[in-house]
């Protein structure tokens, strides 16, 4: 018998990859958004996070939830309104996911939902993060712990995945690295030695999936094994497409004006570790950096 996941934030560059998986692997497949999509594989249905409302058919004979909603935290400038929509998105989303697994009376076996690596702060002064670490103190690690808090109080099994910048041919953070690179004015951002914990796209994709289909439950780190810093990536991408950094790095002072405080996500970072997700028997397809970009810019 096939079994039915419901992805929330499915329209998005990691919902629309796990989409085509899930469907390759003979899942039915159902969409909850803003907007109901026309799609011969995949059942859509209306979610409206402001009125706290979703069309209750959605929720019919679901087996598991993928819960990825939220706001773009690298989409504009972090004002007071931003910053409050950017928590609201994700711990609002976050109880009507709850609220759905209890109108569903014990018939979801389980939520897998994203996080952030975000949890651990921007000052881990080099230390490795594991998911027993504290949080942080900044936003963005506010954020990740409410975010989390809401969505373990789904009554049935929860699985979080704490998410690094993503790299993907269709979108995140290759597209915009790569262009300037390619103008000939691409360099690191501020020290460059800010570490950039990443993971390829179809690897955070087959972990959504590892998770349902091994039953993980509790926290996990979807980083890849090999650790880098800004400055690595940029130098790594520049030789993937055959062009040189010809001028200086990016002055941490010019981002700031430029980003104001959500130039955090660019200057500062923290190490994380994916050993536990490795000790549970997860493969990644692509652990280093160069086969991943290889892959992506091939």
């Amino acid at each position: 018998m096939q079994e039915t996941i419901l992805i929330t934030g499915a329209t998005g560059l990691v919902g629309a990859q796990l989409t085509k998986l899930l469907l390759s692997k003979q899942y039915k497949v159902r969409h909850l958004s803003r907007r109901v999509s026309e799609n011969e594989l995949v059942s859509s249905f209306k979610w409206n996070l402001e009125e706290n409302t979703w069309d209750l058919e959605a929720i019919d004979n679901v087996d598991y939830i993928i819960h990825l909603a939220g706001a773009n935290v690298a989409e504009g400038r972090w004002t007071k309104k931003r910053k409050q929509q950017i928590l609201e998105s994700r711990t609002s989303g976050s109880k009507q996911v709850a609220e759905m697994v209890k109108a569903a009376k014990g018939g979801i076996k389980g939520v897998v939902s994203a996080s952030a690596v975000g949890y651990y702060g921007i000052s881990n002064q080099g230390i490795l993060a594991t998911e027993t670490d504290k949080q942080g103190k900044d936003f963005l690690a506010e954020v990740c712990v409410k975010w989390e808090h809401e969505i373990e109080a789904c009554p049935t099994k929860v699985t979080v995945l704490r998410t690094a910048v993503v790299l993907a041919k269709e979108g995140g953070a290759i597209p915009k690295m790569l262009a300037p690179i390619r103008w000939g004015v691409g360099s690191p951002l501020g020290s460059g030695a800010q570490p950039m914990p990443w993971i390829h796209i179809n690897d955070l994709c087959n972990m959504y999936l590892f998770a349902i289909e091994n039953g993980l439950e509790g926290v996990y780190n979807a980083v890849a094994p090999e650790r880098v810093d800004n400055k690595t990536l940029t130098y790594q991408l520049a030789k993937e497409v055959n062009r040189k950094i010809l001028i200086p790095n990016v002055p941490e002072f010019l981002l700031k004006l430029m980003l104001g405080k959500m130039s955090s996500l660019l200057l500062t970072g923290v190490e994380v570790s994916s050993k536990k997700i490795i000790e549970e028997g997860f493969e990644f397809e692509y652990p280093s950096l160069s086969k991943a970009l290889s892959h992506i810019l091939s």
